[in-house]
């Protein structure tokens, strides 16, 4: 079996807050990961879905090292990536990129387009002119722009150019990983089609490993192999894209999938929740109100993930 590319294993992520104690100077902790494990193989695409505030910004945030793990340990092709031993921010940034969710914020627009694929390259140790011209101009054909529209800036670019900007900075220097931040939803519906069939074609052409952060159900359907499903700091569900989407057993996954926009059920949703969640068991991280369907109520009660077929495990509501 070939080893994972990346390995993530008991990663806890833990902020201080404010607040309890007299006049509010006690101090308590956000758990925003709490104890998450994941393997990443050699050109996969790996979603992390659930709602905001759930950890899956700080999980990616973990991974770029950009925060910094409270506990637990991140490995790529079996070196440290983070804590003692890992690797510097340099080093880092040839194995694991970003592509930003917004276009327009993500690029200076000072800088024309050579500016902007040149700077990592130079920082790398890149000097030579003819060298840095030529992996621009291989960069910008392989993302669907011309050489010649290196001289210009941003605000000469569409959103769907943009991205594609944005897209080759972070191939530009060759890293096996990228991270995916809602690389779609500030783009208009009629492009992002374009893009999505963008990165898939770059995936495969160049062997990437996608880590993709996303709330758009629909493009996760489209273009992940496994699936991972966060709330609060944990993984609830996890396994392929078929089973997470056509067999969903969590109750939160439930309604996740209930939620994607159905042109049969858009005139009566209450009853397309109804019968996605009805036949299941009450656990500790629902609670029927007398509604048509159960709502989060609390957090969950910890319980350990299990597998019910194979690749694809759920953390069963606690008994206690």
């Amino acid at each position: 079996m070939t080893a994972p590319l990346l390995q993530v294993d008991d990663l806890h992520v833990r902020f201080p807050i404010s607040g309890g104690g007299l006049f509010g100077t006690g101090r308590r902790m956000l758990h925003a990961v709490n104890g998450i494990s994941f393997d990443l193989a050699k050109g996969e695409c790996l979603s992390i879905v659930g709602e905001s505030g759930c950890g899956k910004s700080t999980t990616a945030l973990s991974i770029l090292g950009l925060q910094e793990p409270t506990e637990g340990t991140i490995r790529y092709r079996g070196q440290p990536l983070a804590g003692l031993g890992a690797p510097g921010r340099m080093q880092r940034a040839k194995a694991v990129q970003m592509v930003f969710q917004d276009p327009y914020a993500s690029l200076n627009p000072r800088q024309s387009v050579r500016t902007s694929l040149a700077a990592p390259l130079k920082l790398h140790g890149i000097t030579a002119a003819s060298e840095i011209e030529g992996r621009i101009e291989a960069m910008l054909k392989n993302v669907g722009l011309t050489p010649e529209q290196a001289g210009r800036y941003p605000h000469e670019f569409s959103g769907g150019q943009r991205q594609r900007i944005g897209i080759a900075r972070a191939l530009i220097l060759e890293p096996e990983i990228v991270v995916l931040d809602e690389p779609v939803s500030a783009l208009d519906v009629s492009i992002r089609a374009q893009i999505i069939n963008l990165l898939l074609d770059l995936q495969e052409k160049l062997g990437l490993s996608y880590i993709m952060i996303s709330h758009d159900l629909s493009v996760v359907e489209h273009m992940s192999d496994r699936v991972l499903v966060m709330f609060f700091g944990e993984v609830v569900e996890e396994g392929g894209w078929r089973q997470i989407f056509e067999t969903p057993t969590h109750p939160y996954t439930r309604r996740l999938i209930a939620a994607i926009p159905d042109p049969d059920t858009a005139l009566n949703p209450g009853e397309a929740l109804l019968a996605t969640d009805a036949a299941l068991p009450d656990g500790r991280r629902f609670v029927s109100d007398g509604s048509v369907a159960p709502d989060v109520f609390t957090r969950p009660v910890p319980s350990a993930l299990t597998e019910i077929a194979p690749g694809h495990r759920v953390r069963l509501a606690s008994t206690a």
